[in-house]
């Protein structure tokens, strides 16, 4: 499947690990996308239970060492969250269902909200044209943002 690119404007869900990649890891395929949230070009939707996982997963033993490593804390990468998602109400669930649960509620989000949705996790990429029958685009990564 050809990789889509969002345009200005876009609204987005971004699930937990690309969370982490864009702050916690600055993986180098999450930059545009920073950039475009720094930009305000795209709009990140989220809900609170979403930064109540990703608030979990920061308190992780396989996180916490990273986050030391980074120079990071908790409260940073939730301030990161807080200063560029903007929090909706949580969606009803979709008519589509994810294999693995904990990710329903993005799913669930994105379609929703007619919104991207960037994922690592095979069980969301798996459903790409399944999604994309319902008005979601779900990829990996962005390369940029068109204007």
């Amino acid at each position: 499947m050809e990789m889509q690119q969002p345009q200005a404007g876009d609204r987005m869900v971004l699930d937990t690990n690309i969370v982490l990649d864009l702050f916690v890891f600055r993986d180098e395929a999450t930059v545009p996308l920073l950039q475009a949230l720094k930009d305000g070009t795209l709009d990140w939707i989220s809900t609170q239970p979403m930064r109540d996982e990703l608030q979990r997963v920061l308190a992780y033993p396989q996180i916490v060492p990273r986050l030391a490593f980074y120079q990071l804390q908790a409260g940073d990468v939730l301030a990161a969250f807080d200063r560029h998602a903007r929090l909706v109400t949580v969606a009803a669930k979709a008519p589509l269902t994810c294999s693995d649960a904990d990710d329903q509620v993005f799913i669930d989000l994105a379609v929703a909200h007619q919104a991207w949705l960037l994922s690592k996790d095979q069980a969301v990429l798996s459903m790409q044209k399944r999604l994309l029958a319902h008005g979601v685009q779900a990829q990996s990564a962005i390369k940029t943002v068109a204007s």
